[in-house]
């Protein structure tokens, strides 16, 4: 007997696709680990301290099917689920395949007939990121012509597909959002040290993560870049520019006084200021002198203070 029932004119009752949707909703609520898992995933396959690469279209044809993989992997390293028996997990009893494709078009084998299909699709280009439930029922898979038989989901599946959640956001790759000119500027430099000076000059009041340091300066001490005696705090502090941590809740307040991107843990966002004589929108003060965000195409004169950590 089926696990699920479909009586007439009633919705399809499943049980089983109802408990594993409770068990993430309990697990994940707001999405923020899956989120971690898919921006994390991305960045594992472009290895960017290594290899410098920030984009999908710049790895090789077997890395990019190796995504799904990755993912499977990761979902079960965060989850902790227990593996299936005949399928990749068992989660709340219940066996589960587990499926990605950057097209959503997810190919499912025989043997996963009747049993729940975990499917995702990502897009790092959006930064967003979505993942359901759908069982494959007979009646929700197109059979497939080939060898294998593997097949897809059917118009009715896909309609059937109950989402955790559909294009959810993820942390961003400023990489990909700067203009290709601007992209170009910051990765010119021959040491990683200008590279990563160049990276807080131009990718102003923006989320930058610890990995988009990495990719840029291409070395194993990359925070070191960041910090001052020598890194771009105090390199660029000459210059009117702050880089303020998400870690600190102190230099998160003086990110939200300035009306600028607030960074989050692991985060740092760059902001250039200068000084004021009154207190002005986006103002705040710093070693007894007010301060204002400018924008690019404005000059700032002064050194910008010093911001301490807590």
């Amino acid at each position: 007997m089926l696990p699920f029932s479909l009586e007439p004119n009633a919705e399809l009752v499943d049980p089983g696709l109802t408990a594993v949707l409770d068990w993430f909703r309990q697990a994940d609520p707001d999405g923020s680990r899956m989120a971690r898992v898919y921006r994390e995933t991305f960045d594992q396959l472009y290895d960017g301290q290594r290899t410098g690469r920030y984009r999908w279209d710049q790895l090789y044809k077997t890395e990019k099917t190796h995504y799904g993989t990755l993912i499977e992997i990761n979902l079960q390293r965060e989850f902790k689920f227990d593996d299936g028996l005949v399928m990749d997990y068992q989660i709340a009893g219940h066996e589960i395949d587990c499926k990605y494709s950057a097209s959503a078009q997810w190919m499912l084998p025989p043997e996963s007939i009747d049993h729940l299909i975990l499917g995702s699709v990502a897009s790092d280009v959006k930064s967003t990121w979505s993942i359901g439930l759908v069982r494959a029922t007979p009646e929700n898979r197109n059979v497939g012509t080939n060898r294998d038989r593997k097949g897809s989901l059917s118009a009715l599946g896909k309609s059937r597909i109950q989402w955790l959640f559909k294009d959810a956001l993820m942390q961003p790759n400023i990489l990909l959002q700067l203009p290709e000119d601007q992209v170009a500027r910051i990765f010119a430099p021959k040491s990683g040290q200008a590279r990563v000076n160049e990276l807080f000059r131009v990718a102003t009041n923006m989320r930058i993560s610890r990995n988009i340091i990495a990719t840029v300066a291409q070395q194993n001490d990359f925070m070191k870049r960041v910090r001052e005696n020598g890194g771009a705090r105090s390199t660029l502090r000459a210059e009117g520019y702050l880089i303020l941590g998400g870690d600190y809740s102190s230099q998160t307040a003086v990110a939200r006084a300035l009306g600028c991107i607030v960074p989050e843990p692991g985060e740092l966002v760059s902001v250039r200021v200068s000084p004021v004589d009154y207190l002005v929108d986006n103002s705040v003060e710093l070693d007894g002198q007010l301060w204002r965000r400018i924008e690019h195409g404005h000059d700032s004169r002064a050194v910008a203070p010093k911001v301490v950590s807590q």
